[in-house]
This record gives structure tokens, C-alpha cells and sequence, in this order.
């Protein structure tokens, strides 16, 4: 990943289950204003997936943030738990969840979760730029 920030933006959301789709709706605006709208639909789909998560298994207030760097776009959705997410191995064919986190290794070129020093996880995924 590049060193030099070229853009970033972040929004603080609460712990409802609409605060996905805004967190989609931060994401599709802000690819669109700086030319990457063919980034949104894989995107908003690891956002709404991250956040999704925050809300469900986390339950505090999360911030979603997208950096550009040089060659890289990097989301994150901070929150205030320390439970990591938990990659599910095999989910059901009927089963409504479980899936999120495969469908981010699937999209992103990489992801993974960091610890807050005051409390708290930052899980981010990162995004190839042209």
C-alpha cells in the first residue's frame, strides 16, 4: 500500500440495523465523487457486511472510514468491542448468516482486524485502485 493519503472520510454510526445501509449509501457517495463508482458495488457489499457485524455482535456506536492511498482503498469499521469476528468454516445452504465474512475475503484484496489500544476492534479491507 502506498504511504500517501490521497482522500479519506469517515461517518460515526449507531448500533440500528439501517446504520448498514447508510454506511452503503457513505461508501457509494464518496467512490462516486472521486471517479470509482466501478468500486461500489464490491464496496458497499464488505461494508454492509462490516457493519452488519458491528450492529449484530458488537452492539456500540462504529465508525466507518475510506482511505485512498496510491494503489490502495482502504475501509474500516471501527467499534467498541473486542470480540473479533469469526470466520465461519461451512454455513448451511438454508442459513441466513454466516456467510459476511467470506463474502469480504472473496471481494477484498486483503482483510484482517486490529485491536484498539483504549478498547474496541478496527476490522478493514483493502481494495485494489487502477
Amino acid at each position: 500500500m502506498g504511504t500517501r493519503t490521497l482522500w479519506s472520510y469517515e461517518v460515526e454510526l449507531t448500533a440500528e440495523l439501517a446504520s448498514a445501509s447508510r454506511s452503503r449509501g457513505f461508501v457509494r457517495r464518496h467512490l462516486s465523487v472521486h471517479g470509482l463508482a466501478h468500486l461500489s458495488d464490491s464496496v458497499e457489499l464488505v461494508v454492509s457486511e462490516l457493519a452488519t457485524n458491528a450492529v449484530l455482535h458488537a452492539g456500540t456506536r462504529f465508525t466507518v472510514s475510506l482511505h485512498a492511498f496510491e494503489d490502495t482503498l482502504l475501509l474500516e469499521v471501527e467499534d467498541g468491542s473486542w470480540t473479533g469476528p469469526c470466520q465461519a468454516v461451512f454455513a448451511e445452504p438454508g442459513a441466513v448468516s454466516g456467510r459476511g465474512l467470506s463474502i469480504v475475503n472473496l471481494l477484498s484484496r486483503d482483510w484482517g482486524v486490529d485491536t484498539q489500544a483504549g478498547g474496541g476492534k478496527s476490522v478493514w479491507a483493502e481494495f485494489e485502485l487502477p
